[in-house]
């Protein structure tokens, strides 16, 4: 399980030291796309029904 964890936090690490190496526009189209799941997610209802009715 640490390992798993290791891994995912040097994976996080790279992809946060290639966003740094982009420039601002590249930045400010991902931050804007980010926000724009986010609000998506937020507004988003999952409704459960079951597939056998009885």
């Amino acid at each position: 399980m640490e390992n798993i964890k290791q891994t995912f936090d040097q994976a996080e690490l790279e992809l946060l030291k290639e966003g740094l190496k982009c420039s601002y526009k590249e930045r400010f189209e991902m931050a804007t796309r980010l926000y724009k799941i986010q609000q998506t997610m937020n507004k988003a209802i999952i409704f459960h029904k079951p597939f056998i009715k009885k």
